[in-house]
């Protein structure tokens, strides 16, 4: 089986150096021919293959932490400050929902737009590049198939940036001259676009590929199904348009995804770990991971199930056998240990800190405690309590396999050694119930999803940090909540209810919801549940229009700082500061709030 492998691709238009004679007037003499530009520096299809192979890149480094320690940029990805992450105590100076603060200044916001804009100038550049005469093509076909995955990630980007900043300036040609005059137009306009582009191109993306992470047709139709609902909420804010006729091709697209046939929920146990169950030791050395340390020994069992399948190394891509993945990140350990050994920094990230705050109960930086997390950012009670308290606590996706709460102390000689410990022990709560915050927000339960039961390239020695684990961009059962929600909008709350029921029964949940139980936080709640470290939960909250954004935010926040500074109403980022100061030729306006 082939595998898609990234290599970075400068495109970069600029003069080559070059050697000349010691003729000094040689030596001034202008020669055109070295300097490049979009007309000569393309000869071959396989050029432009790599400009494109350049947008997968880019994708990769804004949804997949991996190369660099960047906490400002990567709040976007990771949640921060949203309803499902806030900040511990020795991450205050990166607290993304201190509204005191933030402001269209912050560095977060200009990152993450120039970042999509990247993206959207290498499309094109490539675009450019495919209406070049002296490019030979092997067919129609591949040409047809090298435009339309640059038109998707022009329509991805656009969809981001209409989601997280509204109308946005729409550039659609390769812009190789410095420019101050970009005019704004509307969020409806930016998702209108999108939607044309990958309307445009859907038939000329493959069903299937044998290389892994490659664009696929499902990839198209799902972000057309989240673009028309994004259209959908946009009309019923304006009070314009056929708000329903929207929500129902949502439904459309959503349906060839789900329904045509290729794509399956993953239902029985399968992959490179099909027959084994997490395998954790109460150990706090590498010396002490001995089979009398096993957690199974201590009469802790952790029974391995599905939703355990799906993260476990080799088991995220299509062509493995994964029937619900529908697009992937590519991270080969292999390759990356020739570069450097880069992996995602997920587990450092997003996994706990036991060796600061785990006192005399469980320390150290061994799988049982998560491994080297760094606490970037930490799951607020919401994400991991609230969504499974009462009659939502018997869910495999809240099972010791998944979400692991089971914390066996590993100071031997010590009253919790091979136990479990408590919570409220490990929050060292005092006589009156109350949380010691560094505790409290550096220690909580793990998930399968970023701290697994072994790390690969320890024996080369990697440390505990990172994950070498493809990643994925969507999976199907996004594509069905996508569609529960087109669904609750257009009116028929029972087929919403039925298409998270879908879930529910994949996950062996003991309640099933029902058609009155369907509202917007019902959505967002069994989006957490299913996709907590997946989804990129700042355009989950954003694109959902009114105050919901914030609502959520004030309401499961760990800090009190949105409550007491959020004080104004907003579901769009900001225009970055520095992008309406260098726009000096034409004023860009300002999104209302900040």
């Amino acid at each position: 089986m082939k595998t898609f492998k990234y290599k970075k691709l400068g495109v970069i238009l600029l003069s080559a150096l070059f050697l000349v004679s010691c003729n000094d007037n040689a030596f001034l003499k202008e020669n055109p021919e070295t300097i490049y530009t979009i007309d000569n520096i393309f000869t071959t299809s396989s050029q432009i293959n790599q400009v494109i192979t350049s947008c997968y890149e880019q994708v990769r480094y804004i949804y997949c932490p991996y190369d660099s320690w960047d906490m400002e940029f990567y709040a976007y990805r990771l949640g921060n400050g949203t309803d499902l992450f806030d900040v511990p105590t020795i991450r205050f100076g990166n607290r993304f929902n201190d509204y005191s603060i933030l402001s269209s200044q912050s560095g977060a916001y200009y990152k993450v737009y120039t970042a999509f804009y990247q993206l959207i100038n290498i499309a094109n550049t490539a675009l450019a590049a495919t209406e070049l005469e002296q490019i030979a093509w092997a067919s129609e076909a591949e040409k047809a198939h090298a435009i339309a995955e640059a038109r998707f990630f022009r329509a991805f980007a656009y969809r981001n940036l209409g989601e997280l900043y509204g109308g946005v300036p729409l550039v659609t040609t390769l812009v190789t001259t410095p420019r101050y005059d970009y005019t704004r137009v509307s969020r409806m306009k930016i998702y209108q676009f999108a939607i044309d582009e990958l309307e445009a191109c859907l038939n000329d993306l493959p069903e299937t590929v044998a290389e892994t992470g490659r664009l696929v047709k499902a990839v198209a139709l799902h972000n057309l199904c989240q673009l028309y609902i994004d259209k959908g909420v946009t009309m019923q804010e304006e009070g314009s348009g056929d708000a329903k006729s929207a929500f129902e091709q949502a439904i459309q697209y959503a349906n060839e995804v789900i329904d045509g046939g290729i794509y399956q929920l993953m239902i029985n146990r399968f992959g490179t770990r099909a027959n084994e169950d997490p395998q954790f030791y109460y150990a706090n050395n590498q010396a002490a991971q001995t089979s009398d340390h096993l957690y199974s020994n201590a009469g802790y069992s952790i029974e391995g199930n599905v939703f355990w399948d799906l993260f476990q190394v080799g088991n995220q891509d299509y062509q493995a056998g994964n029937k619900e993945s529908i697009w992937t990140l590519q991270i080969d350990y292999d390759v990356y240990k020739k570069e450097g050994a880069k992996g995602s920094i997920y587990a450092a990230y997003y996994c706990p800190v036991f060796r600061d705050q785990g006192g005399s109960y469980a320390i150290g930086s061994m799988e049982d405690v998560g491994g080297l997390g760094t606490c970037g950012v930490m799951p607020t009670f919401y994400t991991r309590d609230i969504i499974y308290e009462g009659k939502w606590a018997d869910d495999m996706r809240n099972s010791d396999a998944v979400f692991r709460r089971t914390i066996l102390g590993n100071v031997e000689g010590t009253e919790y050694y091979g136990k479990a410990i408590p919570w409220n022990l490990l929050y060292k709560e005092d006589a009156n119930g109350q949380k010691n915050d560094a505790a409290t927000t550096q220690l909580y339960p793990i998930s399968c999803k970023v701290g697994p039961d072994y790390y690969t390239g320890v024996e080369d020695g990697e440390d505990r940090s990172r994950l070498f684990r493809d990643d994925y961009l969507i999976r199907l059962p996004e594509t069905i909540l996508l569609r529960a929600e087109a669904k609750m909008r257009a009116g028929n709350l029972q087929g919403a209810a039925n298409d998270i029921n879908m879930l529910r029964s994949r996950a062996k949940c003991d309640y099933l919801v029902t058609a009155a139980d369907m509202n917007v936080d019902l959505i967002l709640d069994e989006r957490a549940r299913e996709l907590v470290y997946e989804e990129v939960r700042w355009n989950t909250l954003l694109r959902m229009g009114g105050t919901v954004a914030i609502d959520r935010i004030k309401k499961y926040a760990y800090w009190d700082y949105p409550r007491t500074t959020l004080n104004k109403e907003f579901n769009l980022w900001p225009i970055p500061q520095t992008v309406i100061d260098t726009n000096k030729d034409v004023k860009l306006e300002q999104n209302p709030g900040w």
